[in-house]
């Protein structure tokens, strides 16, 4: 007796499920790639933007080099905060680089809202980008502008004498960590303008939420000098964990309390769960 062959399914390739498996693979490389491409396209449009306006880096550059002269120095002479062994400037600069990604971050949610009054917006809606790479790209733009923020403190940590590492892999960690981190902020600015949806009502939120992210963190003091309440608030706070890899990365002795592994897989876990979050919100930008 012949064995009975099933009929194949409709729109199954001739090669049986072997084939059908790889067709699949090979739609989902396709798929990912195309992801991909497209929020390059959107973040290459964005950093573009830096060539009309180059003047915003130096700017910005004012408050943390502030920071770094006045603070650090005073409390460096000082010695009144336990830095494990560290000088308090060394101690210092990775937190005042993370200060810098996250004001750079916080507010690129104004250029959404300034982009739907010019109806810039509505046209990228009605492309067939899908809205996770729309915030991607976006997010991933506001890593580049971070990676000059990176660039004039580790200039500002050579000229005060930071004891900075220079390893070619410690530097590739903290561009690592800065590109993460400022889409990470900059996805969660996103979803603040995607609710506020006017300027004035984002600018007050984001205003809110600078100083708690900057102060309820490791930046400028340890977690074990704080309260019992907000070393509960720097546990679930994402620059806490940026601070910790740039101070094991970027300073030559330094330590991270968590692991390096550990700070990067929350880092990027919370973005990618924040692109999600981001990608519905979105198309509410618009309405």
């Amino acid at each position: 007796m012949e064995p009975i062959v099933p009929p194949k399914a409709p729109g199954e390739p001739p090669g049986g499920s072997a084939d059908g498996v790889r067709v699949q693979a090979a739609n989902a490389v396709s798929a990912v790639r195309g992801f991909l491409e497209k929020t390059l396209v959107i973040a290459e449009l964005e950093v573009r933007k830096l060539r009309h306006d180059p003047t915003e880096l130096v700017t910005r550059a004012v408050q943390p080099a502030l920071w770094l002269l006045v603070f650090g120095e005073v409390f460096t002479r000082m010695r009144v905060i336990p830095t494990g062994g560290l000088r308090y400037l060394d101690f210092m600069a990775p937190g005042i680089l993370a200060q810098s990604v996250l004001f750079i971050a916080i507010f690129y949610g104004i250029a959404v809202i300034w982009e739907r009054d010019l109806g810039i917006v509505h046209k990228l809606l009605a492309t067939p980008t899908p809205r996770a790479a729309l915030v991607l790209g976006k997010g991933l733009s506001a890593g580049i502008r971070g990676l000059s923020e990176a660039a004039i403190i580790y200039v500002l940590a050579l000229l005060l004498g930071v004891d900075v590492n220079w390893s070619p892999l410690a530097l590739v960690g903290v561009l690592l960590v800065v590109v993460l981190s400022a889409a990470l902020f900059a996805t969660l600015s996103l979803i603040i303008a995607s609710i506020a949806k006017t300027r004035e009502r984002f600018m007050g939120i984001g205003q809110v939420l600078t100083m708690p992210l900057f102060f309820a963190s490791n930046a400028i003091y340890p977690i074990a000098a704080m309260p019992t309440w907000l070393q509960v608030a720097a546990h679930v706070n994402p620059l806490t964990y940026e601070v910790d890899a740039l101070r094991a990365l970027m300073i030559a002795g330094g330590t991270s309390v968590y692991g390096v592994t550990v700070d990067i897989s929350l880092l990027a876990s919370t973005m990618a769960a924040l692109v999600v979050i981001g990608g519905r919100l979105y198309p509410r930008v618009a309405t």
